[in-house]
């Protein structure tokens, strides 16, 4: 029986909608049913089942990556439809199961799944008032929905409710959304920025919770790919006879795609690693110590002017060459130029990618932590020529994830597999293949120039920035590239370019990127793909101005913001944090051998979106270089907080993830491949390096929300950065900051000297 006409026989209400005015989620793909009939979000039954027993399942594309996005969303469906949030069941990332509201990234959790799904549950409450008010002859006004029952809303003795369950009957309600459809006001949350715990947190704790790497299906083989030597390296040989000693393992080639698959995952594990084979050689790599050079060296795709602006507004394409901003530099009575470099990163996700796959004649099933289960699909179709309609993506959470890892790329391999071998599939890459392997952070250079006036006004301020190519395509999978199979070309657009203007006043301001035509490595997206550099830029270097002109770095900052929410933000994270006003660098003498230091970073996430202000003290070793962060105290401003500890989480996370990134973590590579495959040649923070962290929530209830993913980790560097300046009166503009290159800069400079 499948899941309408369970409910149908169960008396369940499915509400489904659409948004009147605006684009249509998922383009061409329409979700299908279980029974294969199509899950169009117009339709009822897309977004919300509520069952003969007063409990509710929610349905999204949007996955839960660790963020608490599924209690989130329970409670915000649980706020419309006056049920507890424990009664609500999340399904989330099933393509057979879910209608496509699109993948998971931006933040967008909340503000397109949430609040699509908090807008299903509002007209599906407006129609279960409708309903009890004809079954208790009273006016809808009257009535109100308590504990997933509709009652008067004015009480009484005597006067039962009605179920929310029981009012629906056998019956389906088929209601297009209603975006009108009245949502409950702030001053009657009582489930919408509470605290309950998460259901999926007691088994992560305690090692029972199911990841992709723990998923199983019966008759499943294990599969092992590998990889070339090099990155452009292509097969020439294999010795099937160096596996005599595995009876029962399989050798797949198909061109310079090699795996091994077998019935036991370590016997499938010991094959790969002994399997002979004889490659090409290749070298076409810049190496990692020349990747600037690279950079300024390259073919420049376009240029594009992604901010130009006067002291007017917009500056149009009559000036997309900057005349007005030279003008201005020219004018100016202090101009100031920096450099600064954010290498190429790793995911570097805990447990390496897995997924499972059982492609059965035309019809086929992947289970992936893909947080883009829709577009996977599509492009799974595409590339291995399946029928979409046919292909079922299932979501199972990843250890680790924040963006496009590895996991697009084992469900590809796992797919290729499967389709050779005839049955189901699972595809473990090693920690050797993540770290190797998996699309990267792309590197950013970044160079900055600004002019000010006697009064240090800012009369111009300009960032050139060299950034990968955003021309849209298909990602270019891994198995697919091996073994032969055409594929569209064509990298993640991520807006890698957001945040390179600075939040402040300036007269005239210009954002120009140079898009490259080729990057060494596969780009992807990784955590607030792009704004971390370019925030570590913009904040760095508005730091170095307040320094050259002796004024203190918070007071330099509040001067030239008029948003109050963004005051707001600076004025309560320093506050918590103690800041007292003085210029940098302090120069202090060294407590117990340590230069201490303070810093301070503000973003607002796209010029757009969060409100951020993190301020952070550190302590510099000056014999070894290392330092040690000892207190992180950010403020966040997100609006609407649904769940103040997810967020709490979230934004913790982010920085601690940001911190390592600022660090320790850069993607070494030669000529060949990258060697930096492991966690000693790509260590991450350590649980002695971790910060105290205090986290200051501004909710403003009666706002939008927006998503809170990714908007803490930006300021982070910059902030390091500013605090070490701080401490050692030495500038480092180049991530991350290892002991060996503090140490190096230490001794390259006099304390008050700027190093690159």
């Amino acid at each position: 029986m499948n899941r309408r006409d369970w409910l149908k026989t169960t008396g369940g209400l499915v509400v489904g909608f659409t948004f009147s005015g605006l684009p249509a989620f998922g383009g061409q793909t329409t979700p299908l049913s279980n029974d294969g009939r199509p899950l169009d979000p117009r339709e009822v039954d897309s977004f919300l089942s509520i069952h003969a027993d007063g409990t509710v399942t929610v349905y999204t594309s949007k996955v839960d990556v660790g963020t608490g996005m599924r209690i989130a969303i329970a409670q915000m469906a649980a706020e419309e439809l006056g049920v507890d949030t424990s009664r609500i069941t999340v399904v989330d990332g099933d393509t057979a199961r879910c209608p496509n509201t699109g993948g998971t990234g931006g933040s967008t959790g909340l503000t397109r799944g949430g609040t699509a799904v908090r807008q299903a549950a509002a007209t599906a409450r407006q129609a279960l008032l409708g309903l009890a008010a004809t079954r208790l002859k009273r006016p809808v006004a009257d009535l109100t929905i308590v504990a997933g029952e509709v009652r008067p809303a004015a009480g009484g003795r005597g006067i039962r409710g009605i179920g929310i369950g029981a009012l629906v009957g056998g019956r389906r309600l088929a209601l297009p959304v209603d975006a009108k459809a009245p949502l409950v006001p702030p001053s009657r949350y009582a489930r919408v920025g509470q605290s309950p715990a998460r259901p999926d947190v007691p088994a992560k704790c305690t090692g029972r919770y199911q990841y992709i790497q723990d998923f199983t299906v019966p008759g499943m083989l294990h599969g092992r790919v590998i990889r070339p030597p090099a990155i452009g390296a292509t097969l020439v040989s294999v010795d099937e006879a160096s596996l005599a000693q595995f009876p029962g393992v399989r050798v797949v080639r198909i061109e310079s795609f090699l795996a091994v698959v077998a019935a036991d995952e370590w016997a499938a594990l010991r094959a790969a690693r002994e399997l002979r084979a004889t490659w090409t050689d290749w070298r076409g790599l810049p190496g990692h110590d020349n990747l600037e050079r690279y950079l300024r060296d390259g073919v420049v795709e376009r240029d594009q002017a992604i901010v130009n602006r006067g002291p007017s507004g917009p500056i149009g394409d009559a000036d997309q060459s900057g005349a007005a901003l030279e003008a201005a530099l020219a004018s100016a009575k202090m101009t100031m130029a920096a450099t600064y470099f954010w290498p190429c990163q790793s995911h570097a996700s805990l447990a390496p990618s897995c997924a499972v796959a059982d492609i059965r004649g035309d019809a086929a099933t992947i289970w992936t932590s893909s947080q883009t289960t829709y577009g996977l699909r599509a492009t799974l179709s595409r590339v291995f020529g399946l029928v979409p309609e046919n292909v079922r993506v299932v979501f199972v959470e990843g250890s680790g994830s924040y963006g496009t890892n590895g996991a697009d790329h084992a469900a590809a391999d796992a797919v290729l597999l499967s389709k050779t071998i005839g049955k189901p599939v699972r595809v473990q890459w090693s920690r050797q293949d993540e770290h190797g392997w998996d699309p990267k952070g792309p590197q950013q250079l970044l160079d900055l120039r600004a002019g000010l006036d006697a009064a240090g006004r800012i009369v111009g301020w300009d960032t050139q920035m060299w950034i990968p190519s955003n021309r849209r395509g298909a990602r270019i999978l891994l198995a697919a590239q091996s073994a032969g199979i055409q594929q569209d070309s064509g990298r993640d657009a991520a807006a890698v370019f957001e945040n390179g203007d600075p939040p402040y006043a300036a007269d005239h301001v210009r954002v120009l990127a140079h898009w490259m035509r080729d990057t060494p490595l596969n780009p992807s997206n990784l955590r607030a793909p792009g704004k971390p550099a370019n925030v570590f830029a913009v904040e760095s270097f508005t730091d170095e101005i307040a320094a050259a002109l002796g004024i203190d770095a918070l007071e330099f900052r509040t001067a030239r913001l008029t948003d109050p929410r963004a005051l707001e933000a600076l004025a309560r994270a320093s506050k918590v944090f103690g800041w007292q006003p003085r210029p940098s660098p302090n120069l202090a003498a060294p407590v117990k051998g340590l230069l201490v230091g303070r810093g301070m970073a503000y973003t607002r996430y796209k010029q757009s979106e969060n409100y951020v202000a993190t301020f952070m003290e550190v302590a510099v070793d000056p014999q070894s270089g290392r330092m040690l962060v000892r207190r992180v105290v950010c403020a966040h401003d997100c609006g609407l907080v649904v769940n103040p500890d997810a967020l709490r989480n979230q934004i913790e996370g982010g920085i601690v993830q940001t911190l390592s990134r600022a660090l320790h973590e850069e993607v070494q590579f030669d000529e060949s491949r990258v060697t930096s495959v492991d966690w000693s040649t790509y260590p991450i923070l350590t649980f002695p390096e971790a910060p105290s962290v205090e986290v200051i929530l501004i909710a403003r209830p009666e706002q939008p929300l927006w998503g809170a993913g990714e908007a803490s980790t930006v300021p982070v560097a910059a902030a390091l950065g500013n605090a070490v300046f701080d401490a050692t009166g030495v500038r480092l503009r180049r991530v991350p900051f290892t002991a060996a290159r503090v140490k190096a800069a230490l001794a390259a400079g006099s304390r008050g000297s700027a190093v690159h």
